[in-house]
């Protein structure tokens, strides 16, 4: 019989060693300056700012592509203006919710599990560097891990409590369910699917005791419902078009149709091949989880741990741990059909791109991994109980193996992340650099730009948002695209961009002042106005809403 309950001084000891790994991959990171190395990292962080910095702020802001809930956590950091230039702002919610995937971890092991296994899982999963790499960036992943794992540790202890005849427990469980499913349906889009099977199931194990009309259930099922219903109508209201996100300019679809050469054969491996597109995720699993040697051994130990611990646990709820393997069937499909690729450098075309999409099948590999723990050292303790202790210290001393390998070969997710950077880094300071210099004698200019491709080179420049006009804006931006001049003082123009040919179109008062160029980016051309005025962001906003009230009837 296995005592599952937590000790304070053993919920303290996981904590602090979590505190104290986090603490070390930031001071890394920062060392490093690998905090914004991911393009996206920097989106997201732009994202959030603009909801509170911007010509138009609020939150239609949050735009259409990428579900809002990260940027809302994000917004009470990156109004700092130096952690949002830095990527603090991003660091500390992903840092706390990789802490509370931790914990969550550990507490589902502990579920099924003795204390030596259960640690194992909780080691594998925490000493990740890949994930410890990620929950120092605005990345999504560590914010939507941590919500798979506190779904399952809540449906398995409501099961627990309905299975022992607890109706009241399993009444108030209902609700951080459904809270954290529908902030899953806000994170990523796995999450939506998620919380349909999810809820799903409470429903049918309802339905067969009795309880599915009870009114916990019904008022948890709105929240849980509400949340892509408000999503597709904030997308009608915001944008005019209810599947704005999966098929508006900026969607996946869209941009795969944009970037894809005619006759040059399938766009990525694994479109419309769920068989490829399968086996790439299930091996992108391997690499971001283990050493590259280890990788088809893991999967075997993880699928053999999770059936052990489906013997050992079913009757504690352990099928709800199932749904951790959600995104092997949600990747494979979404790689084929989903405009989603992933390359590898070890397979065609040997790239790195979206290799963090397999760390969120970290928290199943771990509980498989403390599973296979559980099968040794149970049948140690059967044949040679001298010898448990010393293979439980042994297993830990492999999973502190592994972390050595793969820092030493560089974990997979920073590698990409470093030649994502590279990319476009040294182009971003150089541009920043020249806007600086002329903002210096105009610090209070408005600069005509587009924020999409490079969001940083604001921050960088230290000029708030709101004195840019870019495209989020709207009414000011189509403005300003009518007259470039007469509504910035500088504008920041991308070979082929709308800004570039609106210039073309109205080159009056324009002058070419710098150039650039970078190997594989767009090329940069910065634009002064030659009026004898400088445009202030305050003039802008007093124009465009003079304009505006001049077209009313």
């Amino acid at each position: 019989m296995i005592d599952n309950r937590i000790g304070r001084r053993e919920a303290m000891a996981v904590l602090a060693c979590c505190a104290a790994v986090s603490l070390v991959a930031i001071a890394w990171s920062w060392q490093h300056d690998a905090l914004l190395n991911y393009g996206d990292a920097e989106a997201h962080l732009h994202i959030a700012r603009r909801v509170i910095d911007s010509h138009r702020p609020g939150l239609t802001q949050l735009g259409s592509v990428w579900l809002p809930f990260p940027h809302l956590l994000m917004i009470p950091f990156v109004a700092h203006f130096e952690w949002w230039r830095n990527g603090m702002a991003g660091l500390i919610p992903s840092c706390l919710v990789w802490l509370a995937s931790c914990w969550g971890v550990y507490r589902l092991g502990r579920q099924w599990l003795p204390p030596a296994p259960a640690a194992v899982a909780f080691a594998f999963f925490a000493l990740n560097p890949n994930l410890l790499y990620l929950q120092t960036t605005a990345m999504t992943e560590p914010l939507f891990v941590c919500e798979m794992v506190w779904t399952v540790v809540w449906l398995v202890e409501w099961r627990s409590s309905l299975a022992s005849g607890d109706i009241g427990r399993s009444r108030r469980l209902l609700w951080p369910i459904a809270v954290v499913l529908a902030a899953a349906v806000f994170t990523r889009y796995d999450g939506w699917i998620m919380a349909f099977l999810a809820w799903t199931s409470i429903g049918i194990v309802l339905r067969r005791r009795g309880q599915l009309r009870g009114a916990a259930f019904c008022a948890a099922s709105a929240i849980v419902i509400a949340a892509p219903v408000v999503w597709l109508v904030y997308n009608q209201v915001v944008f005019g078009d209810w599947l704005d996100f999966a098929r508006g300019p900026y969607s996946a679809k869209a941009i795969e149709l944009h970037t894809a050469t005619p006759g040059s054969g399938p766009p990525h491996p694994g479109w419309h091949n769920p068989w490829v597109s399968l086996i790439f995720y299930v091996k992108t699993t391997e690499m971001v989880a283990v050493a590259e040697q280890w990788g088809n051994l893991l999967l075997v130990l993880s699928l053999l741990g999770t059936a052990w611990g489906w013997l050992i646990g079913r009757r504690k709820g352990f099928l709800w741990a199932l749904l951790l393997w959600l995104p092997v069937p949600f990747y494979a499909y979404s790689v084929a059909y989903g405009s989603v690729p992933i390359f590898l450098p070890v397979w065609w075309p040997h790239s790195y791109y979206n290799t963090r999409y397999g760390l969120e099948m970290l928290p199943a590999l771990a509980l498989g991994v403390g599973g296979a723990a559980s099968f040794v050292l149970t049948g140690m303790g059967e044949f040679k109980p001298r010898w448990t202790r010393a293979a439980a210290v042994l297993l830990l001393v492999l999973v502190g193996l592994n972390l050595g390998i793969m820092l030493r070969h560089r974990p997979l997710v920073y590698v990409e992340g470093v030649k994502n950077a590279s990319a476009r880094r040294p182009y971003e300071r150089v541009i920043a650099a020249a806007l600086r210099t002329q903002l210096a004698a105009h610090p209070d200019a408005v600069v005509l730009m587009n924020t999409s491709v490079y969001p940083q080179i604001v921050a960088l420049s230290g000029i708030s948002l709101r004195q840019t006009i870019n495209e989020s804006d709207r009414e000011y931006y189509q403005a300003a695209l009518n007259a470039p001049a007469q509504h910035a003082s500088f504008a920041m123009a991308l070979a082929g961009d709308q800004i570039e040919q609106a210039i073309r179109a109205h080159p009056a008062g324009m002058v070419a002042i710098a150039h650039f160029s970078w190997p594989e980016q767009p090329d940069v051309t910065l634009y002064a106005s030659d009026t004898s005025h400088v445009i202030g962001a305050a003039a802008v906003h007093d124009a465009v809403v003079a304009s505006a009230k001049d077209k009313l009837p």
